[in-house]
């Protein structure tokens, strides 16, 4: 039994561990050219890997509840219970976590797209498919894509803010 919007899923699925990838890549620019990862930049890169790696098991989750022949209404409900929990736990504690490492929190468009948009959509999928509404797949579908895209968004801002940073010079040991 295939489940409506496998393919979708897969690629999503896809897409999203390539972007982790792609990010961890991103961030070893700093340390390859001598500088130090700063707290800031293995906070970035744990966080990103956490965010993407929860989507992409909510990806997979609908295809694995079908290997199982369950009801497609209760693959939608078992997969957004088991995706949304986990993803809202780490949407809205994201700014304390972010300020007890640093000591401060999240920039204004951090706050508002990854965490507080990020929030709402994962609320709003929950909701909706746990209503049994119309349309369950496709929103569970939409509200993954939209979370993916949140954390790609907080990415490029928290890029752009840890290429301000200054580089600190390594400690390398002296040539012999």
């Amino acid at each position: 039994m295939e489940v409506k919007g496998a393919t979708l899923l897969y690629t999503l699925a896809g897409l999203m561990i390539t972007f982790a990838g792609f990010s961890t890549l991103l961030l070893s620019i700093r340390p390859a050219s001598g500088a130090r990862l700063s707290l800031l930049d293995r906070f970035i890169a744990k966080t990103v890997m956490t965010h993407i790696f929860v989507l992409a098991a909510a990806a997979l989750l609908p295809a694995l509840f079908a290997l199982y022949d369950v009801q497609e209404t209760w693959i939608w409900r078992g997969s957004v219970a088991l995706f949304a929990l986990p993803m809202l736990y780490l949407q809205v504690s994201y700014p304390h976590r972010r300020r007890k490492l640093l000591g401060q929190g999240p920039p204004p468009a951090i706050l508002a797209v990854f965490v507080v948009f990020g929030a709402v959509v994962t609320l709003a999928t929950l909701g909706y498919v746990l209503a049994g509404s119309q349309y369950i797949g496709a929103v569970y579908i939409t509200g993954l894509t939209t979370d993916f895209f949140t954390v790609v968004f907080a990415f490029v801002i928290a890029l752009d803010v840890i290429m301000q940073q200054p580089m600190e010079a390594s400690e390398r040991p002296a040539p012999h």
